[in-house]
């Protein structure tokens, strides 16, 4: 009997930890999939069709920077502290971005509001890596990711109702109320996870030359979408910055008593052909998440409520798939087939999305979204689940950090040249094709042409991951 209410004290503390962490991921996860729907009003209403990436680039910037920051620091200060931190940044900043008058101001409050953000979509798999053994880490970060199938199925139409009714300021303070929610359960449920024998330093240098050389690389990348504004003098000037403070950071990483990103992590294959891969997979992810709804209101003229009903069966698959995958990878212990095929079917999802046209009909749009989302679901457990396998337990927190970087970095760097794509396709056919319409359509296609590339890319190097067995037993650190 002692026995059975132990267990059942142990079970209950278990979902309690995983309720705590789905809420706060669901905070991150709402922003992704109503922003996406809601960008196409709030560009028009603050008149910068031109800047249509920096929102999303500019927070893929900050919070791809706070991935590897904060997840350092809950090293030293624990999970639950930097985890609630979060919340507390995100909601605030939310709110702000609801008050934008213009474009500047959307577009850094969108940058403060990513530093919260980065937290938010990295912790939480951090936390489920350090408590659960390698096979129930792929179930249980499957379940984790169904806060994404909630997030999918009512943002899209939560970003259109909210846009067409209540305006698209609206879609910002909804992020209030499950905020407060999410901090008040992670207060109550989660324990302080930390590593016990990290020495409180902070890498300063490592933290300095680090946000400079994102910084300059996004607006190097960024900059070079409108080479009608800003000179190649100005571009060149950012780029060569950007490689000069990247040789600072690796010279401060090789110092540092707690480097921010231990360079040691390269030494391992699977690290490097997961981050390669994440790289690929979030930046084929995000072309659709970005110019579909931008294709179903720009070019087949539907209203913002529509194209996000139009957006629930490719998000909805990209969820579902995320956690069949996890419960597969759970069973037969392997992992490196399911790559493979992931990239196989997120192939023929952009191949299929490259021959989009004006006249294509609603139905098809729909159903080469969700091929392209069963796909790109896939990608969510899976390396997650091989680099954690791959290390000790003292090093879970900063290479599932690290995963998410490079998830991350991938989105910084393509989505400003999708953006340059796009206006350079729109220049160029000016007075040759017959509308607007016309040449958006063909300015997406593009978009969707340089995607089979990369997708091809990510089969490649597919073959090269090296697959090691997952065990049953908890994580230790030796």
């Amino acid at each position: 009997m002692n026995y059975e209410s132990h267990y059942n004290s142990a079970e209950n503390k278990t979902i309690m930890i995983l309720m705590g962490l789905m809420v706060g991921l669901l905070v991150a996860a709402f922003d992704y999939s109503i922003m996406a729907t809601a960008m196409p009003k709030v560009i028009n209403s603050l008149q910068g069709m031109e800047y249509y990436v920096w929102p999303f680039t500019v927070y893929m910037l900050t919070s791809t920077i706070s991935i590897i920051l904060f997840g350092k620091l809950s090293d030293i200060y624990g999970r639950k502290h930097v985890l609630i931190l979060g919340i507390i940044i995100f909601v605030v900043t939310s709110v702000m971005c609801g008050f934008a008058t213009n474009m500047f101001e959307l577009i850094l409050f969108r940058g403060l509001q990513g530093i919260g953000g980065g937290i938010l979509l990295s912790l939480p798999f951090i936390v489920v890596g350090e408590i659960f053994s390698p096979r129930e880490r792929a179930r249980y970060m499957g379940i984790l990711a169904s806060v994404f199938g909630l997030a999918d199925v009512l943002g899209p139409i939560l970003g259109g109702v909210i846009t067409d009714t209540l305006g698209w300021r609206w879609v910002f303070f909804v992020n209030v109320p499950v905020g407060i929610a999410a901090v008040t359960l992670i207060f109550h449920s989660l324990p302080n996870f930390k590593l016990p024998d990290v020495k409180k330093v902070i890498d300063y240098p490592g933290i300095l030359t680090f946000t400079l050389t994102l910084s300059a690389l996004f607006l190097g990348l960024t900059l070079a979408g409108d080479l009608n504004r800003y000179s190649l003098t100005e571009i060149g000037g950012f780029l060569i910055f950007s490689g000069f403070m990247f040789t600072l950071f690796i010279l401060a990483e090789k110092k540092a008593v707690e480097p921010i990103f231990p360079l040691h992590l390269f030494k391992n294959s699977i690290f490097t052909v997961s981050a390669v891969e994440s790289f690929l997979a979030s930046a084929l992810m995000f072309c659709g998440i970005i110019y579909v709804p931008l294709f179903a209101q720009g070019v087949l003229g539907m209203s913002a409520t529509n194209s996000g009903i139009l957006m629930i069966p490719m998000l909805f698959s990209l969820t579902m798939t995320s956690v069949i995958t996890g419960q597969i990878i759970s069973r037969v212990g392997k992992y490196k087939k399911l790559v493979v095929v992931e990239f196989i079917i997120t192939g023929i999802g952009v191949v299929l999305l490259a021959t989009m046209n004006v006249n294509t009909p609603y139905s098809l749009l729909v159903a080469y979204s969700t091929v392209l989302g069963i796909g790109s679901g896939m990608a969510y457990t899976i390396f997650n689940v091989a680099v954690q396998n791959a290390f000790t337990l003292r090093e879970i927190g900063i290479v599932t950090a690290s995963v998410r970087f490079f998830r991350n970095i991938g989105t910084i760097v393509f989505v400003p040249v999708f953006g340059y794509i796009m206006n350079f396709t729109l220049g160029s056919s000016a007075g040759v094709t017959a509308s607007y319409t016309q040449a958006l359509a063909l300015s997406i296609q593009n978009i969707f042409l340089i995607a089979i590339v990369l997708a091809f890319a990510g089969l490649i190097v597919a073959f090269f991951l090296k697959e090691l067995p997952l065990g049953e037993n908890a994580p230790t650190n030796s």
